[in-house]
């Protein structure tokens, strides 16, 4: 199963502080201990929410974009992982050995999966899915690369 990691912004994440290049060491032995262990599919920081855009939809209506900063931080993203594991109970054995500061926070959430989508998807476009996510782990980082 895949889970989505997601590493909860802070007030310092947002005012755009970078981490010490000791965070980023740990961090780093971290992330390959993940990919060693073949679950890594992808991971990334993300940049403060000033830097982005929200897209709010409306039935009927366009579209609005609202540009950031983005006022409440507890409900922002700094960054994420994708994790090819086999279960909810193996995502977070490894999410607690995450090197985060005091009070940071993850959130794991598991991803649909093709199969998921039974008796509402056509068994084609299940398939199809299915190819396209095969090549996307096909992709993602090994050990030793």
């Amino acid at each position: 199963m895949r889970v989505l990691v997601v590493v909860k912004a802070n007030p310092k994440s947002e005012a755009g502080a970078m981490p010490s290049a000791e965070a980023v060491a740990e961090m780093g032995k971290y992330n390959d201990r993940l990919i060693a262990a073949g679950l890594m599919v992808d991971a990334a920081g993300l940049h403060p929410s000033a830097k982005g855009k929200r897209v709010d939809f409306r039935a009927g209506e366009k579209a609005i974009v609202t540009d950031g900063p983005f006022a409440e931080t507890k409900e922002l993203i700094g960054g994420y992982w994708v994790w090819q594991v086999k279960d909810m109970a193996e995502a977070e054995g490894w999410a607690v050995q995450a090197p985060m500061e005091d009070g940071a926070q993850l959130e794991l959430r598991p991803f649909f999966e093709p199969e998921d989508f039974a008796g509402i998807a056509t068994p084609e476009l299940i398939e199809q899915e299915k190819g396209w996510r095969e090549a996307a782990l096909a992709k993602a980082p090994k050990a030793g690369s």
